[in-house]
């Protein structure tokens, strides 16, 4: 299963409902058969601007993430269940892609320009796309055209 994060504003309320909130949105993603292997707090904060939801004015909210693999299908039922609930301001939910392994070339970095693998098929390249020039060595005594 992929994982996926879900970033939510919560409404300005006390320890008690918030706590509530939470296990109320904790267990509707395990009820769907999710692992949850994340939840982080980020704080109460004043939004960036007022925002309408629910026919209520937010001025500041409570901002967490959850971090939970999911079926791909369940995520359409998760934005929908969440957008009803009074007490999300704001959701959105985030595909966590895998990073891409690479390899260290500290060492090939650190060689002199012209010792370097892509820079020498840069001038390969270029060496490829030049145009034939006029030979001076033409048989002729000037050069017929005028410079």
């Amino acid at each position: 299963m992929p994982s996926y994060e879900l970033a939510m504003v919560l409404r300005q309320m006390s320890r008690p409902e918030l706590v509530s909130v939470l296990k109320r949105t904790a267990e509707s993603i395990l009820d769907k058969g999710c692992i949850i292997r994340n939840l982080e707090n980020l704080g109460t904060r004043a939004l960036p601007h007022k925002i309408s939801e629910h026919g209520v004015v937010h001025r500041e909210g409570s901002y967490f993430t959850i971090t939970f693999d999911s079926a791909p299908t369940k995520i359409s039922d998760f934005m929908e269940e969440f957008g009803r609930d009074i007490d999300i301001v704001r959701r959105r939910i985030f595909k966590i892609e895998e990073p891409e392994e690479f390899q260290c070339t500290l060492h090939e970095e650190m060689l002199p320009p012209a010792y370097r693998k892509d820079v020498q098929e840069m001038i390969d390249i270029a060496k490829r796309k030049q145009k034939p020039k006029f030979k001076y060595n033409s048989g002729l005594d000037y050069y017929p055209f005028q410079k």
